[in-house]
């Protein structure tokens, strides 16, 4: 049986967004919720699950967490929003002449 690896976005308390890689989904929300997880998210709750997607391994999930905290908040946006034409028009780099 194969191990599964999230990746996900909370929306703190302050409208900000902390993406996270977990192998326990359920466990590690719980965590950032009451606090047990140390960093971003201790001074920012309540916190709300508003992403989540899984991988078979663990180095896709977490080069998909590396990629989406690399992201604008709109990107982010488009991805929870799983509005994924605006996500590849976001994406497109403009050039300038």
């Amino acid at each position: 049986m194969s191990k599964t690896y999230w990746v996900y976005i909370l929306k703190c308390s302050d409208g900000s967004y902390y993406t996270g890689s977990t192998s326990d989904i359920e466990s590690r929300i719980s965590q950032h919720q009451i606090g047990d997880f140390p960093g971003y998210t201790r001074q920012r709750r309540p916190i709300k699950l508003v992403f989540s997607d899984y991988f078979n391994d663990v180095y896709e999930a977490i080069s998909a967490e590396r990629q989406i905290k690399g992201w604008t908040r709109a990107k982010k946006e488009a991805l929870i929003n799983g509005d994924f034409l605006l996500l590849k028009k976001l994406a497109k780099k403009k050039w300038k002449k």
